[in-house]
Order: C-alpha cells, then sequence, then structure tokens
C-alpha cells in the first residue's frame, strides 16, 4: 500500500486524536477527573500521529510478515517516544512521562510492556485501520479534505506557538530567560499573559512532575554548582556537533577500510561530494552518545544490546528514508544471511553493539576530554563554520544525487541553469565514483 501526502496527513490528525481520546480517557479513569494529557489545546496528541505516520512509511515492507512487523513496529515506537521524551525533558528539565516503576525500563522514557503495546499498534494500523480509514478518506471529496486538513494545520500551528509561549514564560520564572529568544519573547507578550497561564495551569494538573515551585529550586541549586565557562561542557551542542563531524569522519575510514580487507576494494564510503564524511555514522554517534551518555558507566553487555537494537533500527530508517527522498539505496545487505530486506542485517546489528561499546568505553571520554580544553571562543567559530560547511554540502549533495537520478531515468539534457551546473560538475562517472554502491529504484 502507497501512501500519499494528504493521506498522511489524514492519518496523523485521526491518530492524534485517537491518542488523545485513550490518554485522557486513561487519566480520567485513574485520577476520576477530566484532564487534558495533550501538550497542547487542542484534542490532539501529536506523538500517535507521528508514530503512525513512521508505520506508514517505514513498516509496508514487513506487512507480509506478522512478526517482523510487531517487531518493526515496537522498535520504531519505541525509538519516537524516547527521542520525544529526551526532546520534552531537554525543554522542561521534568520528565513529561515516567516508566521508573516499570520492568525492563530505559531511563524511565521507555518500557517493554508500552514498547509491547506499539508493537501490536503497528501491527492494528498496517493490517486493518490503515486500509479502513484510507477507505474512509476516499469518500471524502478531495477538494474538502484538502480544505479541512490544512485549516487543522493552521489551527495546530497557532496551538503550538500558544503552548511554546507558555513554555517560554514557564522558562523565564525558572530563571533561564537567556535561553529565550527576543522574538519568542514578544510572541508570548502578544498573546498575553492570561492566555499563557492557563495553558501552564492545564501543563502541570495533566504532568504533576511539571511542579514549577520545585524546577525553580532545583534551577538555583544548579546555578550555584556551575563550574567556570568551559566549552562543551557535558553534553551539549557543541560537543555533539563536534562529535558527529569526528564520528561522519572515523565512520568514512573505517568502511573504506573494511572494504578494502574484505572485498579487496577501495571504494568511497563518503554521504556528501566534498570530504570522507559518512552521515550515517555521524549521526549514529550523535544518537548513540544524546541516548547512553547518562549509561555509559553500565556494563558493556547491557550497552552492546541497546546499541544493537538502535543501531538496527537507526540503520533501517535511513535506508527506507534515502529510498523515499532520492530514489536510490546506497547499500544491499540481500546477500548476507538473516537480513531484513536488504536493510539491515543482523551481523551488521551486532556490529552496531560492538561499536557503541567501543565508542562510549573507549572513544567518547577521551575525545570529550579533548573538545573540552578546546578555547571558548575559537571553539565556537569553528563549530559553526563547521555546520554551515556541512549544510552546503549536504545540499549539493542532495541537489547532485537527485540530477544524478533524473538523467538516468528522463534521459533528457536539463533545461535549467542549475541543472546544466550540475551536469558539469558532477557527471555521472564523478557520482558513481563518489557512490560507488549506489542503486537506482522506482
Amino acid at each position: 500500500m502507497e501512501y500519499g501526502f494528504y493521506p498522511l496527513m489524514g492519518l496523523f490528525f485521526v491518530y492524534s486524536f485517537a491518542g488523545w481520546v485513550l490518554e485522557t480517557a486513561q487519566a480520567a479513569l485513574v485520577q476520576r477527573k477530566f484532564l487534558n494529557r495533550g501538550f497542547l489545546n487542542l484534542p490532539l496528541c501529536p506523538i500517535y500521529g507521528v508514530v503512525s505516520v513512521s508505520f506508514a512509511l517505514f513498516l509496508p515492507e514487513l506487512a507480509h510478515t506478522w512478526g517482523f512487523l510487531f517487531l518493526g513496529g515496537m522498535i520504531l515506537s519505541t525509538f519516537v517516544e524516547l527521542v520525544s521524551g529526551k526532546l520534552l525533558e531537554a525543554i522542561f528539565h521534568r520528565k513529561w512521562w515516567d516508566y521508573s516503576g516499570q520492568k525492563f525500563q530505559f531511563e524511565g522514557y521507555v518500557c517493554l510492556k508500552y514498547s509491547a503495546l506499539w508493537g501490536v499498534f503497528g501491527v492494528l494500523c498496517m493490517k486493518f485501520l490503515n486500509p479502513l480509514l484510507l477507505e474512509l478518506g476516499g469518500l471524502v471529496p478531495p477538494l474538502l479534505a484538502k480544505v479541512i486538513l490544512w485549516v487543522l494545520t493552521g489551527l495546530l500551528a497557532v496551538d503550538f506557538i500558544t503552548s511554546a509561549a507558555a513554555v517560554a514564560q514557564m522558562k523565564v520564572r525558572l530563571g533561564r530567560m537567556e535561553e529565550i529568544s527576543d522574538s519568542l519573547g514578544q510572541i508570548t507578550d502578544r498573546l498575553g499573559n492570561a492566555l499563557t497561564r492557563r495553558v501552564q495551569r492545564r501543563m502541570v494538573r495533566a504532568y504533576p512532575n511539571l511542579q514549577v515551585e520545585q524546577l525553580v529550586r532545583e534551577a538555583r541549586a544548579r546555578r550555584q554548582q556551575e563550574k567556570p565557562r568551559q566549552f562543551a561542557a557535558g553534553c551539549g551542542f557543541y560537543k555533539l556537533t563536534l562529535l558527529f563531524f569526528i564520528g561522519a569522519f572515523l565512520g568514512d575510514i573505517v568502511e573504506t577500510i573494511f572494504c578494502y580487507v574484505t572485498a579487496g576494494i577501495l571504494m568511497s564510503r563518503s554521504s556528501v561530494v566534498y570530504g570522507p564524511f559518512s552521515i550515517v555514522w555521524g549521526l549514529g554517534a550523535v544518537l548513540l552518545t544524546a541516548i547512553l551518555y547518562r549509561w555509559r558507566d553500565k556494563s558493556d553487555r547491557y550497552i552492546f544490546c541497546v546499541g544493537t537494537v538502535l543501531g538496527g533500527a537507526y540503520e533501517y530508517v535511513c535506508s527506507v528514508f534515502t529510498e523515499l527522498v532520492f530514489g536510490t539505496v546506497f547499500w544491499d545487505y540481500s546477500h548476507i544471511p538473516f537480513n531484513l530486506g536488504g536493510r539491515i542485517n543482523l551481523l551488521y546489528c551486532f556490529f552496531w553493539g560492538i561499536a557503541a561499546v567501543v565508542w562510549l568505553k573507549m572513544i567518547y571520554p577521551r575525545l570529550s576530554d579533548l573538545i573540552e580544553k578546546i578555547p571558548p571562543r575559537p571553539g565556537v567559530v569553528v563549530t559553526w563554520v563547521l555546520v554551515v560547511f556541512m549544510i552546503f554540502n549536504m545540499a549539493v549533495s542532495s541537489l547532485a544525487m537527485a540530477r544524478y537520478v533524473e538523467r538516468n531515468t528522463v534521459a533528457q539534457p536539463s533545461q535549467t541553469a542549475l541543472g546544466q551546473l550540475l551536469d558539469d560538475r558532477f557527471p555521472d562517472e564523478r557520482m558513481e565514483r563518489i557512490y560507488p554502491n549506489a542503486k537506482i529504484v522506482e
């Protein structure tokens, strides 16, 4: 089953509303009173919509096998819930939900029981609910459906800005005014204190973990314990950004050596047209560091298991994403036993687990110390120069790959100046040298 843009929008809103109903009903049964459990004022829980859209995008290949579909839905939804929980905690310095009391939980964000329920939800979505919803959606006149979806999108955007303004005011109360931009502060003033206070009260009632007064005390304690300014201390933006570049470079080198040793072929493993950088490895280093940073002192076995699951899920998502966006497959493991759609295989998932242990136990501590020794001002400048370079590099690489696919499918000269420039600078020979394993797919 193929999903277009508007069907995905429809699924997002339907499942977001259904999730809000479930969350609110559960809270009402437990606390015996109505609580809006959403981050937003609208009756929507976007995490359910995001998960359902992720199912529709990444799980169609698994729909023919119930076991793989359950496992894929379980892993994918757990990943989304973990990332969402970390983002919300980064904003509030508090967990919006906490599974610490559950068995087989990870940092309180996810636990085996709810991950299994997500897996069942994935099977129901792909096998029964999505076909039914798409069929019902087809009964609505196309023009009316598009108008409704865009109106809902506009309301969602306004609601998100309102909720973000409420968050901004809460952060002001936490004494972190320096982290809020002037533009967001102006939006907060325009919306009015009464509106944002109402949103804040709703959030605190729905999520007791967000008690503001306690957060104020904790923020003051953190400020009193702050050390003199140090570049990239902890696990923040600057350190993760530099780790991305280091991981991308080391990953490219490791893959190149691995291919030469195992296949006797010296080939490019870069993801971009300028420089030996593997984006998959760079993002993987950031992902493993951000998620496992608090658990870096855990046993090697623990980190290996988590790294194996996370690495496999991450590589699968990257493979589907590049195929959806560029129409190309950059790796194919169909010839390796225990593979899943040629996108991942058990052996390389184990490699991700080993890489997680080596990274967190051996490489990361040394790199972290070296990065923190960089003087603050030069460190900030160098980081942003690298960010601008990589954004430009990825943009040019994306355009060059899109034009390469177009040349080999349409087989017509470009009629635009940009297309002609790409043809001149990045002909097929150069693209095939940079991406020797890239395969164009329908």
